[in-house]
Parts: C-alpha cells; sequence; structure tokens
C-alpha cells in the first residue's frame, strides 16, 4: 500500500464543520473552538491543497467554491465512518453474543420460530436481530452476520447457500370447499380474488403475473386484488379467507402444519433467488460466528427435506 498523504484532521473537522454551517462561528460553537481558529484551521486547509475552498461574505458567512462542495461531501461521510469505527472500536466485547441482519419476512416466518432451537443447542449464544431490507457494509453496521435474498455471488465474503424458494398458491381451507367456485387446478383462479405482496427492492420477484405466465395462464388478470407490503400480511388475509395468496417454501410458516392455509393444487414455480448466509471471511471461524452458521445451515437442511418429503 503506498503511503497516504492526508492533510491535519484537526483541520478537516474544522473545514467540515464550517461548510455545513456555512459559517465559522456556528462551526466554532460545535467544535468548542472560537471562529478565529475555525478560520485558522480553514485556511491552514486550503494552503496544504493549494485550493480555495470558501469564499468569505460580506455578512459574516461563507459560500462553498465548487472544489469545497465537492470536498465537503466526501470529507463528511468519511468523518462519519470514523465516528462509527471509534463507536465500535469502544464497544464492550460480547465473545458470545452476534447481530444477525435480514429480510422483515424471514426473520418474522422462519428465524424467530427457531431461535429456541438454537437457545438449546448453543444456551450461551445471545443473538439479537435486526430488520433491514438494505445490503449490509460489514465495515460500517455493527452486523455479524446477514441472511439475505440474492443470485449469490457476494466477492468477500464468506458465503452459505440456505434454501432456494419455490411459490405456490394457497388459501383457506373453507374457500377450497367452495362448491360454486371450485379450486381445483390453476385455471379456477380466474373466479377468485388474488391477494398480492408488493416486494420492495427484489427484482424479478415471483408475482401473479409471472406465476400465471410460467404455468401457461397468461389470460387470467393478474390485476385485481388487494396488496400488502409483507408476506406475512398477505398470508394472513389469505388464511381469513380473503383470497389466494401466493406462498413459498421458505416463508409460509406453520400455516400449512396448523391447517389455517391449504394448497389446493401441488403447481409451484420456482423463484430467481435462494436465501444465503453472509459474513466478512476474516470473522467467519470466530466461535459464535461458527456455532450460528452450523446451526442455520442444519435448520435450513432439515426445512429442505421436510419441504420435499419422502
Amino acid at each position: 500500500m503506498s503511503r497516504r498523504h492526508l492533510p491535519p484532521l484537526a483541520s478537516l473537522r474544522a473545514f467540515e464543520a464550517a461548510a455545513r454551517h456555512r459559517n465559522f462561528e456556528k462551526a466554532g460553537d460545535e467544535l468548542a473552538v472560537t471562529a478565529s481558529a475555525v478560520g485558522q484551521h480553514v485556511r491552514s486547509l486550503e494552503a496544504w491543497l493549494r485550493r480555495p475552498l470558501f469564499i468569505r461574505l460580506p455578512s459574516k458567512g461563507v459560500a462553498l467554491t465548487e472544489i469545497g462542495e465537492r470536498y465537503a461531501a466526501t470529507i463528511s461521510q468519511v468523518l462519519d465512518q470514523l465516528n462509527e469505527a471509534t463507536a465500535r472500536a469502544l464497544r464492550p466485547e460480547a465473545p458470545n453474543a452476534l447481530t444477525v441482519s435480514t429480510l422483515p419476512s424471514f426473520a418474522l416466518n422462519w428465524l424467530i420460530p427457531r431461535l429456541g432451537s438454537l437457545k438449546e443447542r448453543e444456551p450461551n449464544l445471545e443473538v439479537r436481530v435486526e430488520i433491514s431490507v438494505s445490503l449490509t457494509d460489514f465495515a460500517r453496521e455493527n452486523v455479524d452476520v446477514a441472511i439475505r435474498l440474492g443470485r449469490g455471488g457476494y466477492p468477500g465474503l464468506q458465503t452459505d447457500l440456505l434454501m432456494e424458494e419455490n411459490f405456490f398458491p394457497v388459501c383457506s381451507a373453507a374457500l377450497l370447499g367452495d362448491p360454486e367456485r371450485p379450486l381445483r387446478e390453476p385455471a379456477d383462479l380466474s373466479h377468485h380474488t388474488l391477494l398480492h405482496e408488493i416486494p420492495e427492492g427484489i427484482p424479478d420477484f415471483i408475482t401473479w403475473p409471472r406465476w400465471l405466465g410460467a404455468v401457461g395462464l397468461p389470460q387470467i388478470d393478474a390485476t385485481r386484488g388487494p396488496r400488502f407490503s409483507h408476506t406475512f400480511l398477505a398470508l394472513q388475509a389469505a388464511a381469513s379467507g380473503q383470497g389466494v395468496a401466493l406462498a413459498t417454501n421458505v416463508l409460509i410458516g406453520d400455516y400449512l402444519d396448523a391447517g389455517r392455509l391449504v394448497r389446493p393444487f401441488p403447481h409451484q414455480v420456482k423463484g430467481p433467488h435462494q436465501y444465503y448466509l453472509v459474513c466478512p471471511v476474516a470473522s467467519a471461524q470466530r466461535p459464535a460466528i461458527a456455532a450460528f452458521r452450523k446451526w442455520i445451515c442444519d435448520e435450513a437442511a432439515a426445512h429442505v427435506a421436510l419441504s420435499v418429503g419422502p
């Protein structure tokens, strides 16, 4: 690695505060120094860069030059990262604790119901579950492992494939037994209300139009029916007899086992994404993380075997 060529941190802090406030006095108040000291730091930085960063205004305020605007935006991000890294370094170490980041529906329908078995297997392991639909930045976030839905290929990360997804219709048993509107094959869906999930940030998500097209029924109107922001909301609506929802083998939870939902026919469509457990390679063998990885991979394998059946 080449030697870093960096200006003094004190000058960067003064410049960034002055850029945010557009005022040296307010920047000084934030940093507990005088406006004159802020100005001195800024002049020192301008001399170091050999570039003007501010235009001094008659009203005692300041305006950023074009290069000052660009530099301030970058420096602000760098100082935020430094602040986050320092906070993590100061946080007490808990060797038996780890933080898991995952999607809302996966947490509610799959992960949380199984945490009891993790506690039995690893009684000293403390797990914190965080909900997020964004990709995890392990360098900036206080997250040890993440469970994500994607296509794989995560450079620089230890990656464990957990499960693939298959999509199929589900409904209440009462709806299935309706003599006036039988539901015995996919074509019968034309006579029923379709319940939709609105996917957030998941490309190529299997929606009703995609599912019906995949089983050869693109002529069925898939635009009708209510819409829900999460899988569990659509499943709850289906369980209460409001229509037919698309479920997946991963997120169906105990609805089928408990009889709250039934599959009217066996047709299913494979989804384009899989569930992966990811973490930094450098920390993958940390005892707490290794234990969690082993447990969740075992649980996922058991779930897949149960879904496939004998």
